[in-house]
């Protein structure tokens, strides 16, 4: 029997991030497990949404997916301010886009104070001769900055799923959610049993390669 998009309830998920860090790349390979290395910069915001399947419950994702370029940063608080979930990504072979992260963090919690659950998402982790930032310094800052924390490569399709399964398990009203934690570990994926719905929206615009 079907669900109605109606009766599900809706959660907000804003992606952000410096330029070209794979923000993009990873909404593109959750949606539809497919690489495009010829994305263009995302222009503003991008919109998709997608039915999650819990183990206690069936919930709508609406992902957010915000361009990095300075040029569009006055938009992204307006984005931020009702959202449920704030995944910040950055590419571990930039540095710069590592360091830029307490920034997002500050501005996240500027608008939500402490009503959003905060993911750091270290991304390109298939380039491994490229590697700018460990993984050890990367969960190091996250519990400090006591957020979530977990490598990816939208690339590859590594630790994709775990991260929407933790993010699935963190919503608000989860059981699997409860007793879930910022150190759960790098490749962490959370307790929920998650399954997703095969047909997806296509998404609102090119972006950003990674």
């Amino acid at each position: 029997m079907s669900i109605s998009n109606q009766s599900l309830a809706k959660y907000k998920l804003v992606f952000l991030g410096d330029q070209a860090v794979g923000k993009t790349s990873i909404i593109t390979r959750f949606m539809y497990d497919k690489f495009d290395s010829t994305y263009q910069a995302t222009i503003g915001i991008d919109f998709l949404s997608k039915t999650m399947y819990l183990e206690d419950r069936t919930v709508r994702l609406q992902l957010w997916d915000t361009a990095g370029q300075e040029r569009f940063r006055s938009l992204i608080p307006s984005y931020i301010r009702d959202s449920s979930v704030a995944v910040i990504v950055y590419d571990v072979t930039n540095r710069t886009s590592f360091l830029n992260v307490t920034r997002w963090v500050q501005e996240v919690r500027v608008e939500r104070g402490g009503d959003v659950n905060i993911f750091l998402v270290g991304n390109k982790t298939d380039l491994l001769d490229k590697r700018q930032v460990s993984l050890e310094e990367s969960d190091a800052h996250a519990r400090e900055l006591g957020v979530h924390f977990i490598e990816t490569s939208a690339k590859a399709g590594f630790n994709i799923k775990a991260l929407f399964r933790r993010i699935g398990a963190s919503l608000p009203g989860s059981d699997a959610g409860r007793g879930e934690d910022a150190a759960n570990g790098a490749n962490g994926g959370g307790p929920a049993t998650v399954q997703l719905e095969a047909k997806a929206k296509p998404a609102a615009a090119s972006a950003c390669s990674c």
